[in-house]
Parts: structure tokens; sequence; C-alpha cells
């Protein structure tokens, strides 16, 4: 088939519906950035680089224990506080000497941000940290530290969100100082009854005159009620006597059975053998 006896239907209306689509795209507008003449507009929890807060850091070494790529380095040391009052007990708290990402290995999980128990590591939105060298992107804590300036503040509460646990512990009022208690006597050791008593001596004892007794006004004796005799129980009749059955005689054992010697079982056995015998050859005379 030569190209002047092709079909051509189809070649306009594609020719058309692509300069259409060329004509909508071009009236739109651009949503290109020119970077870094324009800066972008991250979103407040971008994941750009990780920053340190020194202060928040007890080198608990969680953070370094739970990274998947052990990009996170961390030295200390401990160091004595002595006792604030007189009497009381020293103690020791971990001074950091050292704390280092290695940004070339770090795979931005965020696990080390949510691990922490004490909020010394948060994200900052930073991203132009790049270097010419790949060993130039091992932070130490001095740098870790500078981009803290860049992080964002934390978003508001919700309205009907409950205030934090350090708030409500803070807002909370004071208790209200208790009445003293009473005074609770000692208890007394038991004394044994012959042991010598260490009490005062009794006070003396003052004889008081008794009254001169009144006399009794004369009393009448009224007749007492005579006591009826219980009747007598009657007694009960005999008893009839009882006959008594006697016990009838156990049946004797029966004797125990005993089986066929070892001769009476071989002569069986011979007897069988024989007959077995017998028929064979009269099997084989009839044929």
């Amino acid at each position: 088939m030569s190209a002047s006896s092709r079909p051509t239907g189809g070649l306009v209306p594609g020719l058309v519906k692509g300069l259409v689509t060329t004509a909508r795209t071009m009236t739109r507008p651009a949503h290109t950035h020119e970077y870094p003449d324009a800066a972008p507009s991250l979103p407040p929890r971008s994941r750009g680089v990780i920053a340190l807060l020194e202060e928040n850091c007890t080198s608990c070494m969680l953070c370094a224990r739970e990274c998947p790529d052990w990009c996170i380095y961390i030295d200390s040391h401990k160091e004595t506080i002595p006792a604030s009052t007189p009497g009381g007990r020293d103690r020791q708290r971990n001074v950091l000497d050292r704390f280092a990402i290695d940004f070339s290995l770090c795979m931005y999980c965020g696990i080390c941000v949510e691990v922490c128990p004490f909020d010394a590591l948060f994200w900052s939105p930073q991203f132009e940290y790049a270097e010419v060298d790949i060993r130039d992107l091992l932070h130490e804590k001095d740098r870790l530290g500078g981009w803290m300036a860049s992080v964002p503040l934390p978003e508001p509460l919700d309205p009907g969100a409950a205030d934090p646990a350090e708030l409500a512990a803070s807002e909370k009022p004071a208790r209200a100082p208790s009445a003293p208690r009473a005074a609770v006597p000692a208890r007394r050791a038991p004394v044994p009854p012959n042991a010598p008593s260490a009490e005062a001596p009794p006070a003396p004892v003052v004889e008081a005159r008794a009254a001169p007794a009144e006399e009794p006004p004369p009393t009448v004796e009224e007749p007492q009620p005579v006591a009826e005799e219980p009747p007598t129980p009657e007694e009960p009749p005999p008893a009839e006597p009882t006959e008594v059955l006697p016990t009838p005689a156990r049946r004797p054992a029966p004797p125990p059975r005993r089986g066929p010697s070892a001769s009476e079982l071989v002569r069986r056995a011979t007897e069988v053998t024989e007959a077995a015998e017998a028929s064979r050859r009269e099997r084989e005379d009839g044929r």
C-alpha cells in the first residue's frame, strides 16, 4: 500500500487534541520554585536534621541502642556530686563528653527522637547541610546543638485535651498541714506476780464507824405448796425371745483341676501323627 492510499481520518483529530492539551497547560499557573532564590515552604514537621539539646541528655544510651543504622556515637563519664545536707549521701551523675550523628548512614527514621525519655532530640526542617566530602556529614554535639534555633514550636493542644501531667502537678494546691497527733501512752511491761512492787506505798486506810443497823420488820411465813410426786413410769413388757437360725455350712471348694502330664501330651501327639500318616497312605493307594 502506497503512502497516498493510507487513511488520513485519524491524523487530524489526534493533532487537534494534542494542541488543545498544550493550550490548556499553558494557561495554568506554574508551581515551580526557583530554588535557591525562592525558599521552599516546608511543613512544620519536616524531617530535615536532628537537633540536640545537651542540657536534657543524661547519656542513657537508649537512642544509640535503638538506632537501626548504628550512626549515633556517645561518650560520657561519671562525676560525684557532694551531699547538699550534712550527713547526706553523695550521688553520681553522667556528664556528656561526645554526641555525634553520622548523617551519611542515617535513614531519617526518627526512632531516636521517639525513644528519648528526656526530650533531648528534636527534628529541625533545615536541610541545607550538603558537603563535598562525605566525612563532613558526621555532626558533633556542637553542630547538633546549633540546629536547636531552627526547631519549630510544638503545635497547640486541642481545646478538649487534658493538661499535661507536669502542668497539672504544678497547679495542684498544696496540702494543708495536718493537726498534731496526740501522744500515745507507752505500754507498761507486765510485772510478774512475785516481783516486788516499785509503786508508791498505799495511802493509810481511815476506819469509818458503821451506823447502827436497823431492826428488820417481822416476817410472816406463808404456807408453801406441797410438791406432788411425779408418776412412776410403767415398766415395758418383756421382750419375746427371738429364734436363732443356724448358720448354713459352707460348701467345700472343688479340687483344683490338673492338666495332662508331659507323657500324656507326647502320646496324644504321636497318635495324631500316626493317624495323619495312615490317611495319607490310604489316599495314595486309592490313586
